[in-house]
């Protein structure tokens, strides 16, 4: 089942009113800062560095030695408070996307709101990659209805806890990493698509726990499933149907898109939507390469590079677009 949220405006029976939505005005990322390269991998798996290469686009990715998903967190949540020039007394509302915290409670949000001393309502969405954009609608939905002023929307994931190490068709492709933004109320969330099929034929993570003694099914191992070749041909069919639905549905030219922000799951995926959409591919943030899946960080770590290293201009529209596990898909039209 798609659903399509539109947050320009409303009909009423008096006059069109303008729903509140928000400004993103800081972004922050953290990467931890062991880089395991492709020659490394070969050292133990059946690989090689033009392999994976070829394959996914990868050349190196940041794996935490040290360090949880809200260590993480509130480090990319740091910087991008200070860019906002926020204190963290002035967030009302946490929200961290993430399917890799080391606990169920406390949340990755709850945690990174103890970290910061924050007294801001906090909790986590988990819907795997698209987990963020999942992460800003929820927060759009507080801005509409007048109850924040500020918000901290996090991706956080130490992907490399949940990877089989011995299967390199899964373990050559993520890495670690966080991701976030700080929102304000404004007018700049213009529109979501977001989709759920709940399949696990095609990825699949496992919690791999029970402790019951009356539970008599076999538990699967927690680690990462993916069918490969079918997730490539989900990917690229969602990425390029939804940036056009999107762009229809909101009465925009895909030439009047300023950036596209894709997850970062393969370079060929990305390529494909490109020439699929026929927009360049300058127009498209891409990182994968030195930073490998990152899950439901890889948006907000994306965002962050394509936020200072360009000159982004008021008023430009930039959409965001994942898909992953769940199956899930996420697109997101802003104004900058």
């Amino acid at each position: 089942m798609t659903y399509f949220f539109s947050l320009l405006v409303v009909k009423s029976t008096s006059a069109e009113r303008k729903i509140m939505s928000f400004n993103i005005i800081g972004t922050g990322s953290y990467l931890p800062p062991q880089i395991v390269t492709n020659d490394d991998l070969a050292k133990t798996l059946d690989t090689s560095d033009e392999w994976i290469t070829q394959r996914v686009g990868i050349s190196t990715r940041h794996i935490s030695v040290d360090e949880c998903a809200a260590d993480m967190g509130y480090q990319a949540a740091l910087k991008a408070l200070e860019m906002a020039k926020t204190q963290p007394d002035e967030i009302d509302l946490i929200i961290a996307a993430s399917i890799t915290g080391d606990n169920i409670c406390p949340t990755v949000a709850g945690t990174i709101q103890k970290m910061l001393g924050s007294n801001a309502i906090s909790f986590d969405i988990n819907s795997a990659c698209s987990g963020f954009l999942f992460a800003l609608d929820t927060a759009a939905g507080f801005f509409e209805r007048g109850t924040v002023k500020k918000a901290l929307v996090i991706g956080s994931e130490r992907m490399s806890k949940i990877l089989d190490w011995n299967d390199r068709s899964t373990c050559v492709i993520f890495g670690d990493g966080a991701g976030a933004v700080v929102l304000e109320v404004g007018d700049g969330y213009i529109a979501s698509k977001l989709s759920t099929k709940g399949d696990d034929d095609v990825i699949k993570i496992p919690t791999g726990r029970n402790n019951s003694p009356f539970y008599k099914k076999t538990m699967d191992e927690g680690i990462v499933f993916m069918d490969g070749q079918e997730t490539f041909k989900f990917a690229v069919n969602t990425i390029t149907r939804e940036i056009s639905d999107i762009a229809n549905e909101n009465n925009i030219s895909l030439n009047d898109i300023k950036y596209i922000v894709p997850h970062q799951a393969n370079i060929r995926i990305i390529q494909y939507a490109s020439k699929r959409l026929n927009i360049p591919m300058e127009k498209f943030s891409v990182n994968i390469e030195r930073c490998g899946n990152t899950s439901a960080a890889s948006i907000p770590i994306a965002l962050d590079e394509l936020c200072r290293a360009k000159d982004l201009q008021k008023g430009s529209l930039i959409v965001f677009s994942a898909f992953g596990g769940g199956l899930s898909t996420a697109t997101t039209l802003i104004k900058w």
